[in-house]
């Protein structure tokens, strides 16, 4: 870290109070992760007071943070206001510093605690939360959709007597959990938390809701418990992101902030929970309530909207993870085709769903009838709403259980759907290319044949590719035609060819430098010269001096008109 300050004790406590005060708990939280991933770099604290850095997050973002001024600083990320990437870059700043980055990350929290002893009021429990992922279904019992969760209770209407009733009562109702179906999971749910009606939806009302339905809990086997916390955060789920002005079935045409981080932190909650196994050989009867987990999922994938896309990784999770796993045979298969088939056909006066046409490509697929998929997902693709990233769903699979060929066939079919689509698809795409020619080496020119086919959108992980690889002419080709600048890029990025091939790196520069030059302003002068240090590095280590005292003398010559210049080489000591 450029710096010469050092944060003393009252500057490190200002620090804290600051970050309690401007940044919410989940975005420390989020922020100390990606300093432990060590996504910050370039920090630099010059002047005083400023800290600068870039965070790899879904793209680099460039944060600048006032010290005394938190509430000015910025970051290029879309979120308004203290983020993630500006916590991160604050505990990357104390770790330079030496001190505490674990006090820093809990700041919000430690905060909260001590207000919660000042006022003398308790700070609610847990419950006995666990962290299990649970389900949350019940489509099978004879329910409607409606009838999750107590649909006329969202509506402030009481459908028992338990909606007003005690904890005691609730606790008392959760002694049958273990003999009630799923629908009646969900409408015990919405008792448990009908006092929170009116409260914001943002992660403590997810924190509050969790507790509120699991401590009511019984004691459960392990996989009726997996199930049953599954269920209570899709519940919860739900409540953050399926209801709009009171109208059933309707989604939120949009979140707000602190809902969406909610959601967010929810969706992963429930990702991760899928990846735990659920063996029932011990339990065959909790059968019955996964396939109710699946036709609840199936109908809250169908009924999202376009701009949303909630439900979709954890339908396809649920088959991966829990289902597949204890099937035998291909007979589920065909029966969900058969309801997805039955849904389109009840969608007379509408074209497919997108998400209709994905779900019945991935029934295909798992069939092997690879054709019939890949047709059901380019139409998908020109709907509305398409998300490549689904497209993992397809490759994965194939990668797991080692079936080169058919995964390269996959990429290949494919790599059409992503055109006109953010990087982020194209990297679980070269992802997976890296995999396939890993398992099957001789499809590797097909791999570039392909990223350059995607060209420019492909460009960034070309490059990378091919830096990877060693392949440093068709790096610098590349760079020459497109007209990048050396000024593109950090020192250490074109490390790698000043090692190997810095011979290619000559063109490269010299283009530049004269670039430079006919701005013919001071800063460019300045850049120039810079680059002119540099390559007279390149013709050291090529044991070329001489040629560079030609062409230098030669440049000077030419430019000698340019005052400005010519003061620049000197303070560079390129000349007397």
């Amino acid at each position: 870290m450029q710096s010469t300050h050092l944060l003393d004790d009252a500057g490190w406590g200002r620090l804290i109070q600051d970050a309690a005060y401007y940044f919410d708990d989940l975005a420390l939280k989020r922020g100390f992760q990606y300093y432990k991933q060590k996504r910050v770099s370039g920090l630099a604290a010059v002047p005083p007071g400023l800290v600068t850095a870039f965070v790899d997050g879904t793209e680099r973002y460039n944060v600048e943070i006032i010290l005394r001024a938190i509430s000015i600083s910025s970051c290029t990320c879309p979120v308004l206001g203290p983020c993630k990437h500006m916590a991160a870059v604050l505990m990357d700043y104390a770790g330079t510093q030496g001190r505490p980055v674990q006090q820093l990350a809990n700041a919000k929290s430690s905060a909260q605690a001590r207000a919660a002893m000042n006022s003398a009021r308790p700070v609610p429990g847990a419950g006995n939360a666990d962290g299990g992922a649970g389900s949350r279904s019940g489509m099978g019992s004879g329910a409607n959709r409606t009838g999750y969760a107590g649909g006329a209770d969202r509506k402030g209407e009481a459908t028992g007597g338990f909606l007003h009733g005690s904890r005691e009562s609730l606790r008392e109702r959760g002694r049958l959990i273990p003999v009630m179906n799923v629908a009646q999971w969900h409408e015990l749910f919405a008792h448990c938390v009908s006092a929170l009606a009116g409260d914001t939806r943002n992660p403590r009302y997810v924190d509050e809701a969790l507790t509120a339905i699991l401590r009511i809990k019984p004691p459960l086997t392990p996989e009726l418990d997996k199930l049953f916390s599954l269920h209570a955060r899709l519940f919860v789920l739900e409540t953050l992101t399926n209801r709009s002005g009171g109208r059933e079935g309707a989604f939120a045409p949009s979140l707000g902030y602190y809902t969406h981080i909610a959601v967010t932190e929810l969706q992963d909650e429930i990702e991760r929970g899928f990846h735990t196994e659920l063996p029932l050989a011990s339990e065959p009867e909790q059968w019955n309530r996964i396939m109710d987990t699946l036709d609840y999922l199936r109908q809250e994938l169908l009924a999202e909207s376009r701009e949303h896309n909630f439900y979709s990784a954890l339908y396809y999770l649920l088959w991966r993870k829990w289902i597949i796993p204890e099937m035998q045979g291909r007979t589920l298969f065909k029966e969900e085709l058969r309801r997805l088939e039955r849904e389109e056909e009840q969608r007379t006066d509408a074209p497919p769903l997108q998400a209709l046409l994905t779900a019945r490509a991935w029934m295909h697929f798992l069939q092997s009838e690879d054709d019939k998929a890949l047709s059901l997902l380019r139409e998908a693709a020109g709907r509305p709403g398409f998300h490549p990233e689904r497209l993992d769903m397809f490759w994965e699979p194939l990668a797991e259980v080692g079936e080169p060929q058919r995964l390269v066939d996959w990429l290949t079919e494919t790599g059409e759907l992503l055109a006109g689509h953010r990087r982020h698809g194209l990297e679980s795409y070269a992802r997976y290319w890296e995999e396939a020619v890993r398992l099957l080496p001789e499809s590797e020119p097909q791999m570039w044949n392909e990223l350059t086919g995607m060209l420019p959108l492909s460009g960034d992980i070309y490059e990378e590719k091919l830096l990877e690889r060693g392949r440093w002419r068709e790096w610098m080709d590349y760079q020459l035609s497109s007209g990048k600048d050396p000024a593109d890029f950090r020192v250490r990025e074109l490390q790698p060819l000043e090692k190997h091939a810095p011979e290619l790196l000559l063109p490269f520069y010299h283009q530049a430098v004269e670039r430079y030059v006919s701005e013919k302003n001071r800063s460019s002068y300045k850049a120039a010269v810079k680059l002119l240090k540099r390559l007279n590095k390149l013709y050291k280590k090529l044991k070329a001096e001489e040629r560079f005292e030609r062409f230098l003398e030669s440049f000077t010559t030419r430019h000698s008109r340019l005052r400005a210049l010519q003061e620049e080489l000197r303070k560079g000591k390129l000349t007397s």
